[in-house]
């Protein structure tokens, strides 16, 4: 009696089984060209080319797609730019009600001159985004998304100086310096720089002490000499 291959036998077998279940995405022939059962010898079996199937994942993966999209329409309907819309607008109102104009008026204007003047506000939202990907609610990355924004207003400002790029313009409008002087823009964005950390530590809720000073530790590493300020150089 021929021996049979089992190895080769439950390799075929077990492929084609799998590949079974998917037929509905990519049509199979309804059986293989051969019947594993018979005790035909290995040399007279006809091997089945599965190279030129799909992957397993791929397909699972196609249709775990398609199954989602089925029973929730709304996560293959997201609108990114409504999204971003939405998000920089609660973003625009935390900076308003954050950075308010107080003594001494002249800083304070200066400041929110130039944190108000408009942008994307891709950093802060970003920053909730990251939030709301781990679970966490809006309101406790909030304070954190507005430090972002005012460091990142700060260094436009320094950025615009005579010493630096020397810009007469951002945003459409009169840099800040050309404004209000290249001292009071100075003074401006070192208060900006002040205050994003003292937003973050005193503003933040729902957040463990820890958390909150290990966030301001790498939002410092990230601004010093070896991130922000090293790339001005």
């Amino acid at each position: 009696m021929a021996s049979l291959n089992l190895g080769y036998w439950v390799q075929s077998y077990s492929m084609s089984n799998q590949v079974s279940s998917i037929s509905k995405s990519f049509p199979l022939p309804r059986s293989l060209p051969f019947n594993p059962l018979t005790t035909q010898s290995s040399s007279t079996l006809k091997k089945v080319n599965f190279t030129s199937l799909p992957s397993i994942t791929s397909v699972l993966t196609k249709e775990d797609i398609v199954k989602e999209e089925e029973q929730d329409p709304q996560k293959s309907s997201f609108d990114f730019n409504s999204y971003m819309l939405q998000k920089a607008s609660a973003v625009n109102q935390a900076l308003e009600s954050a950075v308010s104009l107080c003594d001494p008026v002249k800083i304070h204007e200066a400041m929110r001159y130039s944190l108000l003047a408009g942008g994307k506000r891709v950093r802060p939202v970003l920053c909730l985004a990251a939030c709301a990907l781990v679970g966490g609610r809006e309101s406790m990355a909030m304070p954190a998304a507005c430090a972002v924004e005012m460091i990142h207003t700060m260094s436009l400002i320094h950025d615009d100086l005579p010493c630096m790029d020397n810009d007469d313009l951002r945003r459409g409008k009169p840099t800040n310096h050309k404004v209000f002087g290249e001292d009071i823009a100075v003074l401006a964005g070192d208060a900006l720089l002040a205050f994003a950390f003292e937003h973050i530590a005193v503003s933040t809720v729902g957040v463990p002490p820890s958390r909150i000073v290990r966030g301001i530790g790498e939002l410092a590493k990230a601004i010093g000499g070896e991130g922000l300020v090293a790339g001005q150089v």
